[in-house]
């Protein structure tokens, strides 16, 4: 989809033609989403876009700021959390938005949907005054606010993720548990992989690298860049909180682990006395002058009974005093 306009305090004309929005008076604003190869190359043509501007955004490279002599190139990337049908099977899915500012023009370029920008595009079509009254570099701005605002609901999403998987560390130790906090792990790195160089790029604009960028904008770049460093720290301090969620779950595994072989333990010692009696008395032979002389008795059975549940009870008490079970 290409869509141009044209707006000004007087306020906004569509336009058809590319060109002609491009010679109008005012700040032309062309948008290329969910964008073919072909429109891509038509909308660089008409606004002299080098076309290495147009191989990024197709392939996606990280974010970044480069300066050009007619224009300044801002890539940045929207960011999704896609949920599959099983808790925790989610993945981090970016898109790239490359934004071209120019003198008048602004030319914003997508191979995918861009939402973020779309509700740019509506506030200038109702005429929104804080857009209108400003050049290309504050709509641009508003652009890149709107993706980073983004990345702080998905940094929520994960969030509640990290407390899901804290309380199921504390009663469980199935090995699916495990597998959530490995895959939670990859997604924050791969949102961290997206948001560090968009807080380097923005933060090009934010020290008024571009001439592009007037003055009086820079300072709303600055706060789009102190957001991202918050999204960074926080990013940074999610995987902190996994990595010690996963040594907690290591640790009551290795706990349980050993809890059930002390009861093991336990349970082969206290029937280690009661095997050297049955084996003593199990190894007597007949007409054996060596026999022991109870094998004549007539309680002799159930005396050697009563005396292996004398020794398991005494070894059992004694257990319980020291602890150790």
């Amino acid at each position: 989809m290409i869509a141009a306009v044209v707006y000004g305090p007087d306020g906004v004309t569509e336009y058809d033609e590319l060109a002609a929005a491009r010679d109008a008076a005012g700040t032309t604003w062309v948008r290329v989403s969910d964008a073919d190869p072909d429109e891509l190359d038509t909308v660089a043509e008409t606004f002299g876009i080098h076309p290495l501007v147009v191989e990024d955004v197709r392939n996606e490279v990280r974010a970044k700021t480069q300066p050009y002599d007619d224009y300044a190139f801002t890539l940045v990337k929207t960011v999704e959390l896609a949920r599959g049908e099983q808790p925790f099977d989610e993945e981090i899915l970016a898109e790239a938005v490359g934004i071209c500012v120019g003198d008048d023009w602004v030319v914003s370029l997508s191979v995918a949907p861009d939402d973020p920008v779309d509700q740019v595009w509506d506030a200038v079509l109702r005429g929104d005054s804080r857009i209108l009254d400003r050049g290309p570099d504050f709509a641009a701005y508003r652009m890149v606010d709107m993706i980073v605002d983004e990345y702080f609901t998905v940094l929520d999403d994960l969030e509640t993720d990290i407390e899901a998987i804290e309380e199921a560390v504390t009663v469980s130790t199935d090995i699916g548990t495990l597998e959530d906090i490995n895959a939670l792990r990859r997604d924050l790195l791969a949102f961290r992989k997206v948001a560090w160089p968009c807080r380097e790029a923005v933060g090009v604009l934010a020290r008024g690298g571009p001439s592009q960028v007037r003055e009086e904008t820079e300072k709303y770049y600055r706060d789009v860049y102190d957001h991202l460093v918050q999204v960074v720290d926080l990013t940074e301090t999610y995987r902190d909180l996994t990595t010690g969620t996963r040594d907690i779950y290591l640790n009551t595994l290795s706990q349980s682990t050993n809890e059930v072989m002390k009861v093991l333990t336990v349970i082969a010692t206290i029937f280690l006395p009661l095997t050297f009696v049955a084996g003593v008395y199990g190894m007597n032979f007949a007409a054996s002058p060596y026999n022991m002389p109870e094998l004549t008795w007539r309680y002799g059975y159930p005396a050697v009974l009563l005396l292996m549940v004398v020794i398991a009870g005494g070894m059992l008490v004694y257990f319980k005093r020291k602890e150790y079970l």
